[in-house]
C-alpha cells in the first residue's frame, strides 16, 4: 500500500500561486496565495522573501514548462520547418479558443508589474529571448531570406493571437493568425536568393550569377 507524500510548503505555494496568479492576475492578494496554498505567512518570506520573489519564482517555473511545450509541439510536427512553425500556431490557437483560456500569462505580467525593477521583468524577456531563439532556428534551417526579423514578427503574432483570444470571443483570432503565419514565412521565402545566384552587389552593370537571367 503506497502512501501519498504531501508538498511542502514551498511547493504548495508555488502550485497555488501559479494557478491564482493566471486566474486572477498577479495582483491577487497574499491573503489569497496563503490560504490556497495552505501555509502560513512566515512560508512565504522564508522561501521566496515575499511576494515579489513568489511571482519571480511562478513565472520561472511556467517559463520552463512552456518552452518544453514549443519544443513538444514542433518535434511532433516532424522535420519540416515550416510545419514545425505552423504547428505551434495552431496548437496556440486551440489554446486561446478554450473557454477558460485567460491570456498570455507574461504579457499580463509585464503589464501588472509597474516597477520595471521587479524580478518577474527578467523572467519574462529570458523567455522571450528563449521562444525567439527556437523561431529564429527555424526561419534559418528553411532557408529564411531574414530568419531573426521573421522571429520578431512571429513572436507579435503569437502576442496578438492571446491577446485576442482572451478579449475579442466575437472573432477568430487563430484561422488570421495561421494565415499571418504562413505569408511570414512566405514571404522570406521569396526574398531568399536562389541556389546558384551570387547576389546582386550595388552598382553592378548586370547580375551575377551562372547565366542570362529572365526578365
Amino acid at each position: 500500500m503506497s502512501t501519498s507524500v504531501k508538498p511542502g510548503p514551498r511547493e504548495r505555494l508555488l502550485l497555488a500561486a501559479q494557478e491564482l496568479t493566471y486566474s486572477q492576475g498577479v495582483g491577487v492578494g497574499v491573503d489569497a496565495l496563503l490560504k490556497g496554498a495552505g501555509v502560513a505567512r512566515r512560508s512565504l518570506y522564508e522561501h521566496f522573501g515575499g511576494k515579489d520573489g513568489l511571482i519571480a519564482e511562478v513565472l520561472r517555473r511556467s517559463t520552463a514548462e512552456d518552452v518544453e511545450r514549443y519544443r513538444a509541439t514542433m518535434g511532433a510536427a516532424g522535420d519540416d520547418p515550416r510545419a514545425r512553425l505552423l504547428a505551434v500556431v495552431d496548437r496556440l490557437g486551440r489554446i486561446a479558443a478554450d473557454p477558460d483560456f485567460h491570456g498570455c500569462r507574461y504579457l499580463a505580467a509585464d503589464l501588472a508589474l509597474t516597477d520595471p525593477a521587479h524580478p518577474g521583468h527578467e523572467v519574462t524577456r529570458e523567455y522571450r529571448r528563449t521562444v525567439h531563439g527556437l523561431f529564429a532556428d527555424e526561419f534559418a534551417t528553411l532557408g529564411h531570406a531574414r530568419p531573426a526579423f521573421a522571429a520578431d514578427q512571429l513572436l507579435i503574432l503569437v502576442d496578438g493571437l492571446l491577446a485576442a483570444g482572451a478579449t475579442r470571443p466575437d472573432v477568430e483570432p487563430a484561422a488570421a493568425a495561421r494565415d499571418l503565419a504562413e505569408h511570414i514565412i512566405d514571404a522570406g521565402l521569396a526574398q531568399a536568393v536562389p541556389a546558384g545566384v551570387t547576389p546582386r552587389t550595388p552598382g553592378s552593370g548586370a547580375p551575377s550569377a551562372a547565366g542570362p537571367q529572365p526578365r
